[in-house]
């Protein structure tokens, strides 16, 4: 998109807004993001400030990254005609707005010249439950959360899982199109739910179609416990490894997230008497029965299909999965 002026189109300038309450991890994760190579331009970035938390931009963060940074403290303040200004003043590549969390988000106007990206959302898990609870509070936040495309829980050490649930169908009842990422001192917390997943568990087979095998192979992975018992159904490419026992194959199908360089091979172990038959690389509709037990080549417990039904089958129109769409 753009705009015109005196009818030559001009390109309007990115700009990145990042809002929730003090303290609820805002600056920090501008000044990570900041820092990352994948986010560097060779242009000139112009952050706002609509509040100073705990965590300050370093000046060396800033010149590395050619950033510069100024300060709105009153909502009166952030008006089109001051962004233009600024614009005017440092004629940024893009800008990122760190929004104050007690200013109502309906006072967001950006002049014609700024195009919205991206909007994210943080939240300190720790007392999200007290600003929710909070009638006025919780209409602040729905201001903020509505359009975002991603929002962060930060400070989940601590919280029980039923709890951490709560909070993620709190959000994505205001916003079911953002991502979620919740977040303790040890990284990423898995939040997958079986409400999460594109097939039913209560199916008497589960079919596992393209995509889908993807998605239940890394679930199953994190949660064995979920599929113990349940029968599956997809169709697979026949890989059988070297050190694997007499009587077992891997079904699996070849998958990447990002491009053809980190293709790799998704499979698990599957006993199959008739599994010295199958030609390698062929492809086969696999039926068979989840399980989690010992098997030699894992050092340990893992998935272990057993199967009830393998029969030849042709190559399906999407060979590969494609995590990244």
């Amino acid at each position: 998109m753009g705009f015109f002026n005196r009818g030559k189109k001009v390109e309007q300038i990115p700009v990145y807004i990042i809002n929730g309450f003090l303290d609820s991890g805002k600056s920090t994760f501008f000044a990570y993001t900041i820092g990352q190579p994948y986010f560097q331009t060779k242009g000139k970035t112009l952050l706002i400030l609509c509040e100073e938390g705990e965590t300050e931009f370093s000046e060396s963060l800033l010149k590395k990254t050619n950033t510069v940074k100024e300060v709105i403290d009153d909502v009166s303040g952030f008006t089109p005609a001051a962004l233009m200004a600024l614009n005017a003043k440092y004629l940024p590549d893009r800008v990122l707005i760190e929004w104050n969390g007690m200013w109502n988000y309906q006072q967001m106007k950006l002049p014609h010249a700024f195009r919205l990206e991206q909007q994210i959302t943080c939240i300190d898990a720790s007392s999200f439950g007290v600003y929710y609870s909070n009638l006025a509070m919780r209409s602040l936040l729905f201001e903020e959360l509505k359009g975002s495309e991603l929002v962060m829980f930060n400070r989940c050490d601590g919280m029980d899982f039923d709890t951490l649930v709560k909070y993620k169908r709190n959000v994505k009842a205001i916003c079911p199109q953002a991502d979620l990422v919740f977040e303790d001192s040890n990284g990423e917390v898995d939040m997958t739910t079986e409400e999460d997943l594109p097939y039913d568990l209560n199916q008497d087979v589960i079919k596992l179609e393209g995509l889908n095998y993807g998605i239940w192979y890394l679930d199953a992975m994190e949660h064995p416990e979920r599929y113990e018992g349940k029968k599956i159904r997809y169709t697979a490419l026949v890989a059988t490894p070297p050190d694997f026992p007499k009587g077992y194959f891997v079904p699996g199908r070849m998958a990447m997230t990002c491009c053809a360089q980190d293709m790799q091979f998704l499979g698990y172990a599957c006993a199959f008497p008739k599994a010295d038959e199958l030609k390698e690389r062929s492809w086969v509709d696999v039926t068979a029965q989840v399980h989690t037990e010992n098997f030699g080549p894992y050092e340990g417990p893992g998935v272990v299909l057993h199967a009830i039904d393998v029969v030849s089958a042709s190559e399906p129109q999407n060979a590969v999965i494609n995590f990244a769409g």
